[in-house]
This record gives C-alpha cells, structure tokens and sequence, in this order.
C-alpha cells in the first residue's frame, strides 16, 4: 500500500509514521510529509505532489487546532481545515486515490444528546452536527466538502488527543505542575481522552480497509478534563494542588463544546478493533514521557 502522510511532524503525525511502518501486512510504502514542505490550503502544490507520488491512499493529519486563534482568524480555519481536505479529495479523485481525513467532536454542539431513558449518550455518526466555534465550523466544512467530492474516504472524528511529542493536555499538566505546583482545571467538560499511538492504529486499519464514511475513534471511557489532570498526577506521582473550576471561570475568545463523548457503538458493530480504556492509553503515554 503506497500512502502519502501529510502533516508528518505533528504529535499525530509522527505516531502514524510508526504505525504505518509496523502494519501486519508489512510496512506500507510510506511518503511522510511535513507542513513545511506541503501546506494542504495550497491547491496547485497538493495536485503536483498526490500527482508526483500517487499514493493509493491519503492520510492527511494537518490541522489548524489552535481553537482561540481559529476564532480570531476564520479564514485561516476555513483555508487550512476546510479547504485543505477538500483539494486532498480532487486530488484523490483525480487519481483513484482513497483519504483518510481527520476531524473533531467540536463539530458537536457540546448539549449532549440523550438515549430513551433520559441518560447522557455519546454523539453517534449519524446525530446532527452545530459547531458552535470557528474551529468546529471549519472542520464541519471539511467534512462536507469530502464527502461530497470522493466517495472513497474515510472521515475520522477523535477528541482530546494528547501524544508524547507535541503540545497538548497531558504535557501542559505536568509543566504546570512543575513551574507552579498549583493547577486549576474546568470540570464541567466532559469528553474521552485519546492516545495518539492508540488513534494511529486505529487510522491505519481504516486506511487499509474499505470501510468508507465517517468514524468516531477515540479511547474508550469519558470523564473531565479535572478527572483527567488528577489521573495524571495520580499517575505520576506529582505532588500538586488540583482544584476544580467552572468553565465560566476562563475568558477564552472562543466557547467549547462541554460535552465532547463520541460513541464507539457503529464503528465495533462494523468489525473495527475496539480502542482501550482511556486510562490504559494514558498509562502507556505517561510511560512514554518518562522514557
């Protein structure tokens, strides 16, 4: 399998680099490009190079997830997260190419949905997306416009990823701890937290697969991003004091879904590997961190 990896220097990225050199059925033929050298908003050069290389399938991790600075500069968003996807699949289609794209659960309206006898349930592939930030809209974009142009694709929705290279979540925890010993975090958002190698695995038996559409892969379980600082430090053994505060407490530009849960129910009805438990995934990533 010849694949083109775009956004190769990302957390996310370098995770599917290894992966995909670690397949069952023997390392793919692997093009791994960073941003650097192929910004995805630019449509001529994402034409030259699935030209150039004709991969069989795309895997384009590159993203604008600073979700503040989406809300500052909309147009960005729409260039690099919408616009982006979208020149990858005429590209693909262009080729007989498959894509593998990656999107969010701020997608979401962040009210959650709930199942007959009135319990909170996780967003399904099929509930009705309403982003409520310039981030998510952008995303949301992305997923229409690939859809609509290339019928070979696989749509992938995550939340919350943290890996050992990159800045995310779990790294600024453990920074803060350090440099203040005292860490506030919002406990009315609730999602699943996932580990980038795990997510890597999971995109690259869809690649593989012709299991087309759009998928929710994150690590199984949910809770708050409170329970998931206080799991790190328990974890690790950090010394800190974690209080908990409401959402209302932080003036960011942009709002956030508060209820992020994505449900695995389609995705392990169709044959798709069930993903560990959230705990499992951040043990490993903890493990990683210290080397």
């Amino acid at each position: 399998m010849r694949v083109l990896l775009t956004g190769a220097g990302g957390q996310l990225g370098r995770d599917l680099m290894e992966a995909f050199a670690a397949t069952s059925a023997g390392p793919a033929d692997l093009i791994a490009i960073e941003h650097r050298h192929l910004d995805v908003s630019d449509e001529v050069a994402v034409r030259e190079a699935v030209d150039a290389y004709r991969p069989e399938v795309v895997v384009n991790a590159t993203a604008w997830t600073d979700v503040d600075g989406c809300e500052g500069d909309p147009a960005r968003a729409h260039r690099v997260n919408a616009l982006g996807p979208w020149w990858l699949a005429r590209a693909c289609a262009r080729r007989g190419a498959r894509l593998v794209t990656i999107s969010t659960d701020y997608v979401f309206s962040g009210v959650a949905p709930v199942d007959g006898a009135g319990q909170r349930r996780g967003w399904t592939e099929f509930d009705a997306i309403d982003p409520i930030n310039a981030y998510g809209r952008s995303k949301a974009a992305g997923e229409q416009l690939v859809r609509q142009t290339l019928a070979e694709h696989h749509i992938v929705r995550t939340a919350w990823v943290s890996g050992a290279r990159g800045s995310n979540f779990v790294a600024t925890m453990l920074r803060l701890a350090r440099e203040r010993g005292r860490v506030a975090v919002v406990d009315d958002q609730f999602g699943s937290p996932t580990c980038t190698r795990d997510l890597a695995a999971a995109i690259v038996e869809l690649a593989g697969s012709d299991h087309f559409g759009t998928w929710n892969r994150t690590n199984a379980g949910w809770c708050s991003w409170y329970d998931l600082a206080a799991a790190v430090f328990e974890l690790t053994g950090v010394e800190v004091e974690l209080t908990a505060q409401p959402s209302a407490a932080l003036e960011r530009p942009a709002p956030r879904p508060a209820w992020s849960v994505l449900d695995a129910t389609h995705a392990q009805t169709a044959g798709l590997r069930a993903m560990p438990d959230w705990r499992d995934g951040l043990e490993r990533l903890l493990a990683e961190l210290r080397g």
